[in-house]
């Protein structure tokens, strides 16, 4: 039977290409894609429809289209891309209470696929090398980003109870980066001077935005709901990006570090909050086996990869040489272990 999908975030990046690949799908029927703005692109064969998920209207539009299937990207994690941090945990945390509002009470709805992120186990120096879904932070977000998302997972945990023949769905991406995608990371890292903190060397998982959407699509037409977590194999130092990127690595000591996020902040170049400072301290890992090993789905980009595939299509133009070391063998992020 074809599908009825409706997608939320139609406006921003990823939300517009899912809407437009959904669309061209064979099993699919209909693309209704939601935003408060029109989206900058044309959404091809999907359908657009102003809509504030804020607001109960979205059961209308659900109720309207006879949707069977809801893939809620519009969780964001960008304060000032929102209007600023209470615009932001109203789209993020309200926004997700109406939707799951609107689905408890539409029959037709079957199946719902939730973006989240792997903020929700937090960072700490105590984190395990690798993070399974069944870990939970070592301690907690209390801001931000971060704290909406395990607010909005929470949410959506609750929905499944409430409708257990719904099947849900939960990515937790890994950060999102590559040629056409715009994120505080992307900015951060071209950067012509980087600012680090000093004493610390994150590790960083990288997602390929293809990947990202490519691991949704998998999802929505999937057969085994859960949560995943979603990364390209493989871990980079911050410091290694940096290099790579030609980039001069500024390591200041935590309290400078904060103020000149801050100025870097009100200059409106790059959308920074303190949770990032503390992610590129100690970085984060997440194991993937789940996903391969559930849902077959193999990312086709490493980390490493990735963050290549950034580089080319952003020519910086290197501030310092750097000569490619040999490559040692890449960190598995499957299992946990080391290969």
């Amino acid at each position: 039977m074809a599908r009825v999908v409706l997608v939320t975030g139609v406006s921003r990046y990823l939300g517009g290409k899912l809407a437009r690949l959904l669309a061209s799908h064979p099993d699919v029927e209909r693309v209704v894609g939601v935003d408060v703005i029109p989206p900058p692109d044309d959404l091809g064969h999907a359908e657009f429809v102003r809509a504030d998920i804020r607001n109960p209207v979205i059961a209308k539009v659900i109720k309207a289209a006879a949707v069977d299937t809801v893939v809620h990207m519009n969780v964001i994690a960008t304060p000032v891309g929102a209007g600023g941090r209470s615009a932001m945990k109203e789209i993020n945390v309200i926004g997700t209470m109406q939707l799951l509002a609107a689905c408890q009470r539409a029959p037709s709805v079957r199946q719902l696929v939730v973006k989240s992120s792997a903020m929700v186990y937090g960072v700490s120096s105590k984190d395990p090398a690798m993070f399974t879904e069944d870990m939970e932070a070592v301690r907690l977000p209390r801001s931000g980003f971060a704290k909406d998302s395990v607010e909005v997972e929470g949410y959506v945990r609750g929905f499944a109870r409430r409708r257990p023949d719904v099947d849900v769905t939960m990515l937790r991406f890994a950060n999102i980066l590559g040629p056409g995608i715009d994120t505080p990371l992307s900015r951060y890292l071209s950067l012509p001077v980087v600012p680090t903190v000093m004493g610390f060397d994150g590790r960083l998982q990288l997602t390929h935005e293809d990947d990202a959407l490519d691991a949704v699509q998998v999802a929505t037409f999937g057969d085994a709901p859960g949560t995943y977590n979603v990364s390209g194999d493989g871990v980079l130092m911050l410091s290694q990006a940096i290099a790579r990127a030609g980039r001069v690595n500024l390591p200041l000591p935590t309290p400078v570090a904060s103020v000149t996020r801050d100025v870097v902040r009100r200059f409106g170049y790059i959308d920074f909050t303190s949770e990032q400072i503390e992610y590129f301290k100690y970085g984060r890992g997440v194991d993937t086996t789940l996903i391969r090993e559930q849902l077959g789905f193999v990312p086709r980009y490493s980390t490493r990869a990735t963050f290549d595939e950034f580089l080319k299509a952003h020519p910086l133009g290197r501030v310092m040489p750097w000569d490619a070391p040999d490559e040692p063998a890449p960190v598995s992020t499957i299992g946990g272990a080391s290969s």
